[in-house]
């Protein structure tokens, strides 16, 4: 976003500071746990823990990471064995892109609200719609989404290679 034109680099580095600091703020208990599994077959599990656990991330057809309450992934992740569904918790401090990361929102919103944002110069991927950015990513609730909703990382390679792109880099 930053390359793209959406913020100065001084404002890039207030938002990842302050998304850092705020996250790492958050009380222990989270956990992000990989699924080999499409999202209609975690997508009943999830419901069933909504508050607790979220889709944190869309990584390919068969590819998902859910993310939230240690001890309920624990139990999503013992009844999807059951069923001889692969799973693999991924070292993380928090659960981050879940509904624990809500107390951090709003003082996160308040650091957002503070940069100056234009539109993109070029074009980009959203990592929140999967698709070409628009207007959107150039509004403080865009940046408070990023944190919140799920990544749609399999959504933006797909969008990618339908603008024939050759090259790609993913920083993370």
């Amino acid at each position: 976003a930053c390359i793209a034109g959406v913020f100065g680099l001084e404002d890039a580095l207030r938002l990842i500071a302050a998304r850092g600091r705020l996250m790492q703020a958050l009380p222990a208990g989270g956990a992000m746990l990989a699924v080999l599994a499409d999202e209609k077959t975690v997508a009943p599990l999830v419901d069933a823990r909504r508050g607790d656990v979220a889709i944190a991330a869309f990584n390919g057809p068969t590819s998902v990471v859910l993310s939230g309450s240690a001890v309920a992934l624990h139990e999503i992740a013992s009844q999807l064995a059951e069923r001889d569904v692969r799973t693999t918790p991924l070292a993380v401090s928090h659960a981050f892109h879940s509904p624990l990361m809500a107390p951090m929102l709003e003082p996160f919103a308040e650091v957002a609200r503070s940069v100056r944002y234009s539109l993109p110069r070029i074009d980009l991927i959203s990592n929140v719609t999967g698709a070409l950015a628009t207007k959107q990513i150039a509004t403080p609730e865009y940046w408070v989404k990023h944190v919140s909703e799920p990544v749609r990382f399999a959504a933006g390679m797909r969008a990618t290679v339908q603008r024939q792109c050759t090259t790609y880099i993913e920083i993370g």
